[in-house]
């Protein structure tokens, strides 16, 4: 077992994290990767993905930085939250391709990462040690894995997956989806000209770098259009089942509350309404059998379980929400997930999830055109256009 070196878990070390970034350089540097000291990326990911810091929280935090890293750095919350949206409403077929028929199923082939190439053998190794990854290394190596390699993209989502703080469905997902073209219908092309200009010692230690596999963009294939695509991609007829609740809905007196992977912080919303009960959290054992993930994710959640239990009572089950859930009587904050359903069904109070903007039934088929239909934006209605995998 073995957590990741850096990024501890916890709403202590969240905090910590949060009041030590600042936005300002973000815009130029986000997408550095070496040398380490270079970067820009924010590592807030994590800490996002689980609440232990509310998207609008993060948001408020940047207000008084440079217009220009503030407005970058906002863009990517909105990508978040847009990825939120979309698996809330399409669920589980964000695990296909959403739009365009890129290389999609088959078994993990570990060939399509060829760790021969210096770039890729350094990102994977920080993403098995670390288990973070800024942003442009994401990308680097979903676009090797599928672009160049042809491999099916699911199957390498998952190593993601498996060893990222910061995986979600929602996000990584739609990250992959963007990067190899089911979203868009073009292509992320990685070549060596992106390792150059973002870290070019990588190039001068690679054994393969008078032979580089990569030194010319990859040639341009848009791929066809699915034929299956949600049918709620562009209308949600169902919107209050995507959103959630608006207020509170109570069925009887809680004893618990309950808290899922997607809502652990000290904001959550159930746990701020009843500080006098204990927090219980339960470990799936079958979809940990069925995931896999790693050490470090497991560390993670562990950390921060730990850190909770110094503010307040804490009970830890393993086993089957579906059998352990009903018998808890819990508050239980909704979660824009599809997994959320064993967790809702006995809950004695459902309370409403912290959206940063509230989800519309208009389209989102692409980033640009949810943001267009947004009604209630904080603080920015300036239409933007990003596609990222999710490092802050």
């Amino acid at each position: 077992m073995r957590a990741s070196p850096d990024i501890r878990g916890g709403q202590t070390s969240a905090d910590r994290a949060l009041a030590g970034f600042s936005v300002s350089g973000y815009a130029a540097r986000r997408s550095q990767v070496l040398p380490e000291t270079a970067r820009g990326a924010s590592r807030l990911s994590p800490y996002i993905r689980h609440s232990l810091l509310p998207l609008r929280r993060v948001w408020q935090h940047v207000a008084d930085g440079p217009a220009r890293d503030a407005r970058k750095f906002r863009d990517e919350l909105l990508w978040q939250e847009y990825a939120r949206h979309l698996y809330a409403r399409v669920g589980v077929a964000l695990h296909r391709n959403l739009r365009f028929a890129a290389p999609w199923d088959g078994e993990f082939e570990p060939e399509a990462w060829p760790r021969r190439m210096h770039c890729v053998d350094s990102v994977l190794s920080e993403l098995e040690t670390d288990g973070w990854l800024v942003n442009q290394t994401r990308m680097w190596l979903a676009s090797q894995y599928t672009v160049r390699s042809g491999a099916g993209w699911h199957a390498g989502q998952e190593v993601f997956y498996r060893h990222l703080l910061d995986g979600s469905r929602a996000a990584n997902l739609l990250g992959w989806q963007w990067t190899v073209g089911a979203g868009t219908g073009a292509p992320y092309g990685f070549a060596r000209w992106q390792v150059e200009k973002r870290a070019p010692q990588l190039c001068r230690a690679c054994p393969l770098a008078r032979s580089c596999p990569i030194e010319q963009f990859p040639a341009d294939s848009a791929p066809p259009r699915v034929t299956d695509a949600p049918g709620n991609l562009t209308h949600d007829p169902h919107l209050s089942a995507t959103s959630g609740p608006a207020s509170v809905l109570r069925r009887r007196a809680a004893r618990s509350v309950l808290l899922t992977v997607d809502s652990l912080g000290d904001a959550d919303p159930a746990l701020r309404a009843h500080p006098e009960l204990p927090a219980v959290f339960v470990f799936d054992e079958p979809a940990l059998a069925r995931l896999r993930l790693s050490s470090k994710r497991l560390i993670f959640t562990v950390e921060t379980l730990q850190d909770l239990a110094r503010r307040r009572e804490v009970i830890v089950h393993l086993g089957d929400p579906r059998v352990i859930v009903p018998g808890l009587d819990a508050a239980v904050t909704f979660a824009p997930v599809p997994s959320f359903t064993r967790y809702a069904e006995g809950a004695a109070e459902l309370h409403p999830w912290p959206w940063l903007v509230a989800p519309h039934s208009g389209s989102v088929a692409s980033f640009s055109a949810w943001r267009r239909a947004l009604v209630d934006v904080v603080g920015d209605d300036r239409p933007v256009d990003t596609g990222r995998l999710p490092g802050l």
